[in-house]
């Protein structure tokens, strides 16, 4: 008989009443307040337990009750007729294994009755002797008995309570061995956060400390926090901004003198930083790295709070000659000792959260830097999106635009101010303790009157120097660098330990001569190899090598000479286990020169006149020469610029030589007087690059130095240029020739120099005297604030910097009423309340940082305020620009475009001018039209030139279009045949095809 009949004649009406004998009635609940648990078969069944209703015999009729049921009926009987009894048998007794099943109801009913049946068939006893149709039968049967049994489990309120009970304890217990999975074997996410606060911290511990030279005597420590340590030095370099109109009022590129170093990568998000030797390069580095590792501890930094920085020093990656490492490889090259999840850079990269910090390109060997740029090239190919990358080097060891088409920001670091120097004095003092505190004023009093000293004082290192020496020779100090740096190899050979009453650890007395003669060979064999790092084994064996020739060192055994010298001279150390350096570069530099000279390879010298990394050690080679060698070594670089190639590596070695001429104990006249007529040939400089290289010379240049008399107004805004560049007070009054001079461009050059000079002095001299016409009074800090606020008529133009105080910005503002301002600001919500009441303000940039909260409607509406830029979006939006009647520019190069503030953007009603950067035009939504905008300027790095289609149909009324891109470009303008009212195009550093298409009247100027 088919199963499906015999469940037809098992149906719910028939069956259920005899089925529902077997079970118990249960009350109404979960059961919570008791046994919480789902409740056994066993205790479900009438015939189980202590009160049965039910007896095996009762459960033996109820079976044969069934039996008959399920068998009799139309049709051909399911069975043999002799077989009724076994089968009734067999099936009560497999009713009765129900009780010996070792689960609850809840479980019972989540096997199914299939599999419910298969159990009992299991758990009660074969079945013998049956026919086939009998055990298909008996199966049959037992399925449709299970399936009601199953239902009137599933039908008890107990029964949904408690399975919605075991469901959530289920659900718990699976989460919680989800956990467990997953803290054996996590996520990559949970791997990668947890990784992340392992890097960070090491970070924070590694580069958090600062090493100032100098405070190492007595019980002075010679490291501080960085964070108390950190200088914030300002850096230069042009910048397509507008803050005041160009010719004939219209937007142009215009310098942007100089912005706070550590804030350059809120602005830029790609930097190629130059610095001399000591300027902060490296600390930068550092205090960036420990701007993103430790949150919450740097204050005004916060735009670098989730990043994850990977700092690269080239000369570590590098000092065998290396492949320059792979983004996988990031933290093994650079010596971590963590190891990162598989793919953890690459995802960092990928999601553009790292900060990359390239760290000394000068470091390498110059045939070794084009791979480096090409390395560089592959990594912003790969990750250039959403990351910040800083690249370091010094100022020539790489050419103008190195990085310049692939977006990159050229800034140099600026020697340190007069304020600075004093901050860093200040500073210096205080973490010496209060043997140094008596020392403090003498030095400051030394730097604004002794020319030597101040003119070595430009860099931290050199300040470090100078105030310990200063401390430590009971205020004497020695003239000249030469002299500073011998003092400082005494102080940290030979009086370091005593001092410090550090006895003689390793057993080995060496004086100064011979511990200077063992380390000069390092330095030797580094700068001959264009090195900065080499192995401590290779060092170990250099060592060995000189030790027997050296007296006072051969009687000792050699390994424990080289591990004195490592751990006890104060100007080795070891950056890992196993590579060695110097503290500082300009050691290295200082002791290769004397180790070139003793050998006198003056051929080696001057071979390597034209290359960077030997800049500083010929300058010093002359200062170690004897008057002899001195003059040999100057003519023969006079020879080496006669035979240079070019222009640029010509003026190279003539300056290099120019500028070694302040380091010489004693030269012949004839000979000096040779180098400065030499020099005088290349004076007025052709370049801004050449006028500060011929700065370097220093001082003696500013007898070269024409008047303005038959200048060009170029050639007069180089020479002042390089005076500017000459700190010393002797350069006043040249600059003061120039005041009256028409040019704007030499005005605002000598208003941007004055930075670099005592604030009250060039003020008197200088700033009083300037023709103000169109000249923004360049205001850089306090001291220099209330030196404008003296001034006798009061400047229509203000360029007021970040480090001004809030007080005497209001001060100034209230004073001057200008005409045309530049305010910057550093806090997160800049104070603007001073700029409402004034009157006569026609031009306006304010250069806030990304995340400030600012507001338009703060600004001055009743005065006549045409031009305005600013690159951080206020939070009112534009729709207060409604308040400005007069508004004609505007000027969003920064600002960051999307597609909610295009419509703001168009929503303006009147806007003849308009500035934007190409990165913003993607943004633009599709539709949108500008036809009153009449002229545009448009900022494009070479990777993100703008479609010129697409600026046709965004502006269909322009008249002027100004395209800035840096470095030359081919760009077809042939689209641009399809605006008919086109006048003029200006195209800055491209290089144009297809102009023949435009109109008769367009004029191109490229």
């Amino acid at each position: 008989m088919d199963p499906a009949l015999i469940g037809a004649r098992l149906a719910g009406s028939t069956i259920g009443p005899l089925l529902k004998k077997l079970l118990v009635s249960d009350g109404p609940g979960a059961g919570l307040p008791g046994d919480a648990r789902p409740v056994r078969l066993s205790g479900r069944l009438s015939f189980r337990g202590e009160k049965r209703t039910l007896t095996e015999k009762d459960v033996r009729r109820l079976a044969a009750t069934l039996v008959d049921r399920a068998a009799y009926g139309p049709g051909e009987p399911p069975f043999p007729a002799d077989e009724t009894e076994a089968v009734t048998d067999a099936l009560a007794a497999t009713l009765l294994a129900l009780g010996d099943l070792d689960m609850d109801d809840v479980q019972a009913v989540a096997l199914g009755h299939r599999a419910l049946a298969a159990r009992l068939r299991a758990a009660a006893p074969a079945p013998d002797g049956l026919a086939g149709a009998s055990v298909v039968f008996l199966d049959a049967v037992t399925e449709a008995a299970c399936r009601h049994i199953l239902e009137f489990f599933a039908q008890r309120s107990t029964f949904v309570a408690r399975t919605l009970v075991e469901q959530t304890r289920g659900q718990a217990g699976l989460h919680a061995k989800t956990d467990l999975l997953l803290s054996r074997v996590p996520h990559p996410d949970v791997r990668d956060a947890e990784f992340e606060r392992r890097y960070l911290a090491h970070l924070a511990n590694k580069h958090g400390r600062l090493t100032i030279y100098g405070i190492d005597l007595h019980h002075s420590p010679d490291e501080w926090p960085l964070d108390m340590a950190y200088l914030s030095l300002e850096a230069t370099g042009a910048d397509f901004v507008t803050g005041t109109p160009g010719e004939e009022g219209r937007l142009g590129p215009q310098q942007r003198g100089s912005v706070r170093a550590d804030l350059s990568l809120a602005r830029h998000d790609r930097i190629l930083l130059r610095g001399l030797a000591g300027s902060g390069k490296t600390t930068l580095v550092q205090w960036l790295t420990l701007s993103a590792a430790a949150r919450g501890r740097t204050e005004g930094m916060e735009y670098l709070y989730g990043r994850i920085p990977f700092v690269l020093p080239l000369r570590a990656l590098t000092r065998h000659g290396e492949r320059l490492p792979a983004a996988e490889h990031f933290l093994s090259a650079a010596g971590s000792p963590l190891s990162a999840p598989d793919g953890w850079v690459d995802r960092v990269l990928t999601a553009g959260r790292g900060l990359v910090l390239v760290d000394g390109i000068d470091e390498i060997p110059e045939a070794e830097r084009g791979r480096a740029r090409a390395w560089l090239r592959d990594l912003l190919a790969a990750y250039g999106e959403g990351n910040r990358w800083l690249v370091t080097s010094r100022p020539t060891a790489v050419g103008d635009d190195w990085l310049a088409r692939d977006g990159f920001t050229e800034l140099t670091l600026s020697p340190m101010t007069r304020t600075e120097v004093a901050t860093f004095v200040r500073r210096w003092h205080q973490a010496a303790g209060p043997d140094a505190a008596p020392y403090e004023q003498p030095l400051r009093d030394a730097l604004r009157t002794t020319e030597d000293v101040a003119r070595l004082a430009t860099n931290p290192l050199m300040c470090g120097l100078i105030c310990a020496l200063h401390r430590d020779r009971r205020g004497f100090l020695p003239r000249g660098r030469k002299a500073l740096y011998e003092a400082a190899l005494s102080m940290l050979l030979s009086r370091r330990d005593r001092e410090r009453d550090m006895g003689n650890p390793y057993g080995i007395e060496l004086g100064e001569a011979s511990q200077i003669q063992l380390v000069q060979r390092l330095a030797y064999w580094l700068t001959l190899n264009g090195r900065t790092q080499m192995d401590r084994t290779h060092a170990r064996s250099v060592v060995q090598e000189a030790v027997p020739a050296v007296p006072e060192a051969s009687a000792y055994d050699a390994d424990k000479v080289f591990t004195h010298l490592l751990h006890r001279s104060g100007l080795l150390r070891e950056p890992t286990a196993d590579t060695v350096d110097f503290v500082h570069r300009t050691f290295q530099d200082f002791l290769a020169a004397k180790a070139l000279v003793d050998r006198w390879d003056i051929g080696v010298l001057v071979a390597h006149a034209s290359d960077d990394q030997w800049e500083d050690v010929i300058r010093m080679a002359v200062g170690h020469a004897r008057p002899r060698e001195c003059a040999e070594i100057l003519r023969e670089l006079l020879a080496a610029a006669d035979a240079a190639q070019d222009r640029g590596a010509q003026l190279r070695v003539l300056l290099l030589a120019a500028s070694a001429l302040e380091h010489a104990t004693e030269v012949a006249p004839e000979v000096r007087a040779e180098v400065l007529a030499r020099t005088a040939e290349v004076i007025p400089p052709r370049t801004p690059d050449e006028a500060r290289e011929l700065a370097l010379v220093g001082r003696l240049v500013l007898d070269l130095l024409p008047g303005p008399e038959g200048l060009s107004d170029e050639e007069a805004k180089m020479v002042v240029t390089t005076a500017t560049h000459i700190e010393t007070d002797h350069a006043i009054p040249y600059l003061a020739r120039f005041v009256s001079h028409p040019s704007l461009p030499v005005r605002s050059q000598l208003m941007w120099g004055w930075i670099r000079f005592e604030a009250e002095p060039y003020a008197q001299a200088i700033i009083a005297r300037l023709d103000p016409t169109d000249l923004l009074h360049t205001v850089a800090d306090d001291e220099r604030a209330r030196e404008v606020l003296r001034l006798p008529v009061p400047p229509e133009g203000l360029d007021i910097r970040g480090r001004v105080s809030d007080g005497l910005v209001a001060a100034l503002l209230a004073h001057c009423d200008p005409r045309v301002l530049e305010l910057s600001r550093d806090d997160e919500r800049p104070d603007l309340t001073a700029l409402a009441p004034l009157t006569r303000l026609d031009s306006l940039t304010l250069f806030l940082r990304d995340a400030a909260e600012w507001r338009l409607d703060g600004l001055p509406s009743d005065g006549p305020l045409r031009n305005l830029y600013f690159p951080t979006w206020p939070s009112d939006g534009l729709a207060a620009l409604r308040r400005f009647p007069h508004l004609d520019q505007l000027v969003l190069w920064a600002a960051g475009l999307n597609e909610q503030r295009w419509h703001q953007v168009a929503a303006v009603p009147r806007l003849p001018v308009l500035g934007i950067h190409a990165t913003d035009l993607p943004a633009c939504p599709d539709g949108t039209r500008l036809p009153g905008v009449d002229e545009l300027a448009v900022e494009a790095r070479s990777a993100d030139l703008p479609s010129l289609r697409r600026l046709v149909r965004l502006f269909p009324g322009l008249r002027r279009l100004d395209l800035y891109a840096d470095p030359a470009e081919t760009l077809d303008v042939s689209p641009l045949a399809a605006l008919p009212r086109l006048a003029e195009l200006h195209a800055a550093g491209l290089v144009l095809t297809g102009s023949e298409h435009l109109p008769q009247t367009v004029r191109v100027v490229t």
